[in-house]
């Protein structure tokens, strides 16, 4: 990061969460080397030693850390050493010191409740990682570069704050980002990061962004963190390089031929305002399947499965004890990963031993196998299941995360259901199960899918709320008169149609009880024609309605809808024909009124106990409602339909955000 950055000895530099100022004392190695000559003698003059000395600068919220760095500072020849005891993000007290260079490894971790910063900062947030990066950004001068390290969620996390920071970066200061392999700071911590690259200069006049994603530093992973072979740091140090002196130089990009990174426009970072800085979701070809190498699900060392199995239910000593018990109705039919986090019964460790079952871990992932297949879902508590499960314990969490192979599940219960025999009840078998295949890429490609369906799940989940909960609903001032419907409409007759009158094209179109939606509209899906009798018949007019007053589904009875459409129609009888008086009630005020009664259960106490589920015109005209002025109605309805207009396009963004999920999945499954 120093070397990149190349502080010179005439530029300030800062750590705002130096520890024990290590990238200060870096950066003062840094400026020594690159200001000494062959034979090894200074270059630096008394006065630049002078300046130098002024220029270090470093803050810690901790006491001790201060002692620390001052003390590792006097080490390495600072005589009058700059570290101050100081809150960066909650005092404002050195918010007006900005500094050429800006080197940190900020904390991660935010305490309970978050942070609670000034209102200084351009991203308000509670999380520390998104206003350290906020502030040093913010604090870099007009010609300022700094180097951070983060960690992932600063990359691809959803949630506004982060959106607004990435924004802000790429539009502002952004111009490299290098994706380090997690582990890499082991023993201390195995959190997977990234260093963001800031040139504030630079930034302004690029439209494009280079990714470098680093898989080998040169060490082994693990907590030894032994030596290896291959590291690719030195290559991509001279890839970036070679970026950023093209930008200083204003060279056309189009000539660099970067082996290990990437570079993007801003202009494709910003398309869909996520603004997600994950290189590998920029590149041409997607993410296909032969990136990522496939792994069966009986893969020893990754996972481990394990089949449920009951013991004898009527024997009283297996039943009643500590292990949760989990079967079907505990891992309920969802659109997405069902999480079981209680069962509605528990077993005895007897009962465990009677039966072939294991305790699953929590974090599994549960796979209903038996009769009803492909129910997909999580434990997150410790569990034992009935034999209608397979049960993928997840052996190397440093490998996989378990909520990525659940959704990677959810493309194969096709093909499980394909594979599994027998007659009553169809199962797929343990040895089956274990030859089904997912992709695995890195862990964190699968912890960037996860969180990028997650939040996708949020919206859809938001939406489907918003549907399940709206209802219209029309305050009724006391003033009002109630009146009945019989005295504000006419009825009007239906035609009784025989099925060889039916035709299945020309002749009259004729509106049938299933043309009428359970929320209230009509649908000409399965419209039907006849050629009408001789007789005189009740044609539709528009704004009438067409209330169902016979049907065998009680639920269904008093569904009315309202008819707006051109042309001559006729409607069947089982429907019953009200026309407005329009002086007296606003057919739009009648529709939604009526269909609020149904939906409130105010037809149940007419119904007669037959098997039509017969309601008579006569105990309709008894139903009293509410009656405004014709003013007031209008308004009121204006007001209903703008509130519907808002929750119907929940229905959109539904769509969307699956048809989002389904593209997401198969990116990685490398489908088209």
């Amino acid at each position: 990061m120093v070397a990149v950055l190349d502080p010179k000895k005439t530029e300030t530099i800062l750590d705002p969460a130096c520890g024990t100022a290590g990238f200060l004392i870096s950066a003062y190695k840094h400026i020594l080397r690159t200001n000494t000559d062959d034979k090894g003698n200074s270059l630096l003059t008394p006065d630049d030693k002078g300046r130098l000395a002024k220029n270090f600068k470093g803050y810690d919220i901790s006491p001790d850390m201060v002692r620390l760095s001052l003390v590792n500072l006097y080490l390495h020849g600072f005589t009058d050493p700059h570290i101050y005891e100081y809150d960066s993000l909650t005092s404002q007290d050195r918010w007006n010191e900005y500094a050429d260079i800006i080197l940190a490894n900020p904390p991660f971790m935010s305490p309970k409740g978050g942070i609670k910063p000034h209102n200084r900062f351009s991203v308000q947030s509670k999380r520390s990682e998104v206003l350290f990066v906020d502030y040093m950004a913010e604090h870099l001068t007009p010609t300022g570069r700094a180097g951070i390290i983060v960690p992932e969620g600063i990359i691809f996390q959803s949630q506004t704050a982060y959106k607004q920071l990435r924004k802000m970066l790429v539009e502002e200061y952004l111009v490299a980002v290098v994706s380090l392999p997690a582990g890499v700071f082991n023993p201390y911590s195995g959190v997977k990061t990234s260093i963001l690259i800031l040139d504030k200069l630079l930034a302004k006049q690029s439209d494009t962004i280079a990714f470098f994603k680093i898989e080998n530093d040169g060490f082994g992973l693990g907590a030894q963190r032994r030596a290896n072979t291959g590291e690719e740091l030195t290559q991509v140090k001279a890839e970036l390089a070679e970026h950023i002196q093209a930008l200083r130089n204003r060279q056309p990009l189009a000539n660099l031929q970067p082996i290990i990174g990437l570079i993007v426009p801003k202009e494709k970072i910003s398309l869909n305002g996520d603004y997600n800085l994950s290189g590998e979701r920029y590149r041409e070809n997607g993410c296909r399947i032969h990136s990522f190498p496939l792994v069966a699900l009986g893969e020893t060392g990754i996972f481990r499965i394990e089949s449920g199995g009951t013991p004898k239910s009527d024997v009283e000593e297996y039943w009643g004890g500590k292990v949760a018990w989990a079967t079907l109705v505990d891992l309920p039919a969802s659109d997405f990963i069902s999480e079981i986090r209680t069962t509605k019964r528990t077993i005895t460790e007897l009962g465990l031993a009677e039966s072939s079952a294991k305790i699953i871990p929590e974090n599994s992932v549960i796979v209903s196998t038996r009769a009803t297949i492909g129910r997909i879902g999580i434990n997150r508590i410790p569990i034992a299941t009935n034999q209608g499960f397979k049960n993928v314990v997840i052996e190397d969490l440093g490998r996989v995360v378990p909520e990525f192979v659940a959704l990677l599940l959810t493309k194969l219960v096709p093909t499980m259901k394909a594979w599994a025999t027998g007659g009553t009840f169809k199962e797929l078998s343990k040895s089956k199960f274990s030859e089904l295949q997912i992709p695995l890429p890195s862990l964190e490609i699968q912890k960037e899918i996860v969180a990028e369906i997650e939040d996708y799940q949020k919206v859809i989940n938001g939406a489907r709320a918003v549907l399940d909960h709206y209802r219209p609903h029309i305050p009724i001032h006391p003033d009002w008169p109630m009146v009945a419907v019989g005295d504000v409409v006419n009825f009007v007759s239906g035609l009784t149609v025989s099925i060889p009158e039916v035709e299945s094209e020309g002749g009259t179109p004729i509106i049938a009880i299933n043309n009428v939606t359970e929320d209230g509209t009509l649908t000409l899906e399965g419209l039907r024609w006849i050629t009408p009798p001789t007789k005189t018949l009740n044609y539709l007019q528009k704004g009438d309605l067409l209330f169902n007053w016979r049907n065998g589904s009680k639920h269904l009875v008093g569904k009315t809808a309202l008819f707006e459409l051109d042309g001559q129609y006729l409607f069947a009888s089982f429907l019953l024909g009200i026309r407005a008086y329009p002086d007296r009630v606003y057919s739009r005020y009648l529709w939604h009124t009526l269909n609020i009664y149904r939906r409130e259960g105010r037809y149940m106490q007419f119904m007669r106990q037959n098997v039509n589920g017969l309601f008579n015109r006569e105990e309709l005209k008894m139903v009293k409602i509410p009656l405004p002025p014709l003013a007031t109605q209008q308004t009121i309805i204006a007001e209903i339909e703008a509130e519907q207009t808002l929750v119907n396009a929940n229905r959109e963004l539904i769509t969307r955000f699956e048809k989002k999920i389904q593209t997401t999945l198969t990116r990685i499954w490398g489908e088209d």
